[in-house]
């Protein structure tokens, strides 16, 4: 695909950055819009591809991106750009579908990682959830394309997420390590390429088992606590920032 002046584009596939500056009629969360700085320079520092603006590569990295955002900013779905709010549908390794209310509701971890040995995502909230993961990962959880295998309107692609495990999980120790998760997905998108249906695929289990790999802190008085990340990052640290 030959790269496109990011101004000819729909503007949920330009940086999220201006989405969130144009959005100035969402209701956020937190009562105010998400500050990425910190994000950013994780990106920028870490990122293994730097896709050119305007690439297919480029393009599919800030629709997920604004759609993550959108999902665990803006608490109304119908005000979320990325997506056709009335067709909407997701879901993770061939399971459950969701809808765009449900996925507000619950948000991205719960939905899309279940209940397991090591995560019961009926037990927690959308709050609590991400609370977890941004106490476990407190320099974020970054996002990117890796490669992009078809174009629209069914667009198939390989992403990365990443973060440093230096704080605890639930009540298991921190290992300092790098702990990636590597996934693919399926997105089905409208002409000017709004997401009607999102499929992700990834082994949730290794990446629990690499959380829990530095065995349980005894006595630990904090068990199930954290202080909040897609499958895109931790947004009471980017609350707080």
């Amino acid at each position: 695909m030959t790269p496109t002046q990011s101004n000819d584009l729909p503007l949920w596939v330009q940086d999220r950055a201006k989405v969130i500056a144009a959005s100035t009629d969402a209701k956020w969360r937190y009562q105010k819009p998400p500050d990425y700085t910190r994000s950013q320079q994780n990106l920028d520092k870490e990122s293994i591809h730097h896709h050119l603006e305007g690439t297919l590569e480029a393009i599919v990295e800030n629709l997920v991106r604004t759609f993550e955002m959108e999902v665990s900013w803006k608490t109304n779905p119908q005000q979320w750009l990325s997506v056709v709010n009335d067709k909407f549908r997701v879901s993770s390794n061939g399971g459950q579908e969701y809808t765009a209310a449900e996925l507000g509701a619950k948000g991205t971890y719960n939905l899309f990682m279940a209940d397991s040995e090591h995560y019961k995502a009926s037990e927690e909230s959308f709050e609590s959830s991400h609370d977890i993961f941004h106490s476990t990962f407190p320099q974020g959880f970054p996002w990117e394309v890796l490669a992009v295998y078809s174009g629209p309107p069914h667009v198939t692609f390989k992403w990365r997420h990443w973060g440093h495990f230096q704080g605890e999980y639930k009540d298991y120790a921190p290992t300092g390590e790098t702990v990636e998760m590597i996934g693919m997905s399926v997105a089905h998108v409208t002409d000017d390429l709004k997401i009607v249906s999102l499929e992700h695929y990834f082994d949730n289990a290794l990446f629990l088992e690499k959380l829990t790999a530095g065995g349980k802190i005894e006595n630990s008085g904090n068990k199930g606590k954290g202080s909040g990340c897609p499958f895109a990052s931790w947004f009471q640290g980017l609350k707080k920032s």
